[in-house]
């Protein structure tokens, strides 16, 4: 995994942002604008284009970004509350310590995407397709990827609680590292890789989903 920016000046392109000191209604490209300590609460920039942007401290509440594009996209300690980011199209961006929170993804495409130490809570990413993403050190509670389609996706060092992979596709997705609290669609794992120890603590999940009884004499 490649060096996750940890601050403003660690962006290749931090030197070419400016300050954002518009409506999200009065343009529909937002390229090269540094989004800082501001609260954006019912704002709508649907089918927006965000090239080069920063977003640091920032708190976006039942925003709606719905078919929106980001391409080279920060958020750094930003909350997403009731966000609405359902067919989102993301590329080479970074999440670094963000709050996600009742948050609509769904048939999303998640490209070259970190998440590092990231919370996620009753999030829904059905249908949605991640293609190189890296879940660093996150915590991914009540997440919903019935439907998603990972490949090349890895979970190193994240606690998974209620996670469900309901009819999921995987390929070349590792969990190994991860505390797996996985709550359902273990027919969605086909194709992730898990280590032994993980293998002892889904057993009974495992049996119980295949309708196996284990019963001692």
């Amino acid at each position: 995994m490649n060096a996750v920016p940890q601050s403003l000046a660690d962006l290749s392109f931090a030197s070419a942002l400016r300050p954002f000191d518009d409506d999200f209604s009065a343009t529909d490209d937002f390229d090269a604008y540094h989004f800082a300590d501001a609260v954006f609460e019912n704002v709508s920039a649907n089918g927006a284009r965000f090239l080069e942007c920063a977003f640091n401290g920032v708190r976006l509440e039942e925003a709606s970004l719905r078919q929106s594009r980001f391409s080279d996209v920060w958020l750094h300690e930003t909350r997403l509350v009731a966000a609405d980011l359902a067919q989102t199209d993301w590329l080479d961006s970074w999440f670094v310590a963000a709050g996600i929170a009742g948050v609509q993804a769904y048939d999303a495409q998640w490209r070259r995407v970190v998440f590092q130490r990231c919370k996620f809570d009753s999030v829904n990413f059905r249908g949605a397709h991640f293609t190189e993403v890296v879940f660093d050190s996150c915590l991914l509670r009540d997440v919903d990827f019935s439907g998603a389609e990972l490949d090349r996706v890895g979970f190193p060092d994240c606690r998974l609680e209620e996670v469900t992979f309901a009819k999921a596709e995987c390929a070349q997705v590792d969990l190994r590292g991860a505390q797996l609290g996985i709550s359902g669609g273990f027919d969605g794992l086909r194709g992730a890789v898990i280590d032994s120890g993980q293998l002892v603590d889904l057993a009974p999940a495992l049996a119980a989903a295949l309708g196996i009884t284990v019963q001692d004499r």
